[in-house]
């Protein structure tokens, strides 16, 4: 969906052991050095965030360095300023110029439609019915749906949109709730995982997917008999044992029976509508002239129908793609270390350094730079892959859906931020379900 490196850029690619590595420029240097302050810093927000409340005068300053979503574009712009200086002013815009934001620009406004009022209550009256007919109390059977179901959505309507979609319903119907932490931080890695893994049913709709189904030719039917099957059930397993293991603190916090109808009050004429704009943006997806007509096209009907909207979740969706768009930015510099890691690995070792690499860069970087290396094995491309999806809930920064459920969610957690520990600790139960799914099975 987006291309993190120019060509220019690129290093001579090949497995051979005894190949001589190319050198690697200052500025390759300098971006590597950048890109290891702005993990720190991210790991940081928290303490950030913290100092906001120490130090009321410059709050605004550490609320700023305390976002999440800020880190990212903040740090790539210490890149741009740094490549003025290194390389001049041309060089440093024709690298910009060499970007490709078409996957920030598509997490954006599938981030605002999904969160617009007629779908998000069509999704809810969906897992509403389904949670009636499971022979479970209430507010269990949601949770479920909500952790299990709403993310393998991801492998048809994207894992932007089914994260957003997942997040919002865990946040007005748990989150809002006063949750204890353990198990606001476990639903929280839950879902990141289960979005990361539940992507791969097709061979469109997961970024880390993307980047190699059309060059190695995985179809979306391999991509079920090979991935799919497993993710879903490492999700089914992961998510009925957090239900189980939390099922008294869901049944007494969760919706109970008899609450206010999901779908009141939204015609649906006007779901059908956002329904198709949000089928028109995912169709369109490599195309972001068209998937942002067709926003333009959405925000005009919102404002001609205000009576059946809520607030646009317009600054949330920026705000996540300021944060991919940094990615995009600094991750244009990373190829040097990151090819020299992946190539002339034993396949189960490449998948755990993946899964391992993925926690600290993004997982369709990974798959987008295996895709680069020929002559490479079937088990090469399995490995990179499912260890690319399987750490993609280890940190926020590991698969790009992450910022925009964090971005929904962090208002709910102490001092609005999402501790970086305390994610990697809750995700990593359904990380090794994940494991023992994609190794073993």
């Amino acid at each position: 969906m987006f291309r993190l490196l120019p060509l220019w850029l690129l290093l001579p690619l090949s497995a051979h052991a005894g190949e001589a590595a190319p050198s690697v420029s200052a500025p390759e240097w300098i971006a590597a050095a950048i890109f290891a302050l702005a993990i720190v810093h991210t790991f940081s927000t928290k303490f950030f965030a913290h100092l906001a409340h120490l130090q009321p005068r410059h709050a605004g300053l550490w609320h700023l360095l305390g976002e999440v979503e800020a880190v990212f574009g903040f740090w790539a712009f210490v890149l741009i300023v740094s490549l003025f200086w290194l390389s001049g002013k041309d060089a440093a815009v024709d690298y910009l110029d060499r970007r490709e934001f078409a996957e920030p620009m598509f997490v954006f406004v599938i981030m605002v439609i999904a969160a617009s009022r007629p779908i998000l209550h069509s999704v809810i009256a969906f897992v509403e019915l389904v949670a009636r007919l499971l022979p479970v109390q209430r507010a269990l059977g949601v949770y479920f749906l909500c952790v299990a179901v709403v993310p393998m959505l991801g492998s048809f309507i994207t894992e932007p949109a089914a994260m957003t979609l997942a997040a919002l319903m865990l946040r007005d119907r748990f989150y809002q709730r006063g949750l204890s932490d353990r198990l606001k931080y476990a639903t929280l890695g839950l879902l990141f995982v289960n979005v990361s893994i539940g992507g791969t049913l097709t061979n469109f709709a997961a970024p880390p997917v993307l980047m190699v189904a059309g060059k190695w030719g995985w179809d979306s039917l391999f991509m079920l008999s090979h991935f799919g099957w497993k993710a879903a059930t490492a999700i089914a397993v992961s998510s009925l044992a957090c239900t189980l293991m939390f099922r008294k603190e869901i049944a007494a916090r969760g919706p109970q029976a008899g609450e206010g109808a999901a779908a009141a009050g939204v015609p649906a004429t006007v779901s059908a509508i956002h329904l198709a704009f949000l089928a028109g943006v995912v169709v369109f997806a490599h195309h972001p002239v068209v998937f942002m007509g067709l926003f333009l096209f959405f925000l005009g009907y919102t404002e001609a129908y205000p009576e059946h909207q809520d607030r646009l979740i317009l600054r949330e969706g920026l705000m996540v793609a300021f944060f991919l768009a940094g990615l995009v930015v600094l991750g244009g510099f990373q190829q040097w270390w990151l090819q020299r890691t992946l190539v002339g690995v034993e396949p189960t070792v490449l998948y755990f350094i993946a899964t391992g690499l993925t926690a600290i860069t993004d997982n369709a970087a990974l798959t987008y730079l295996a895709s680069l290396v020929e002559g490479v094995s079937a088990e090469f491309k399995y490995a990179v892959v499912a260890g690319a999806v399987t750490g993609g809930g280890l940190t926020i920064i590991a698969n790009a859906p992450n910022p925009a459920g964090a971005a929904i969610l962090k208002g709910h957690f102490d001092d609005e931020a999402i501790s970086p520990l305390g994610l990697f600790l809750a995700a990593l139960p359904p990380t090794c379900v994940a494991i023992v799914a994609f190794m073993a099975l």
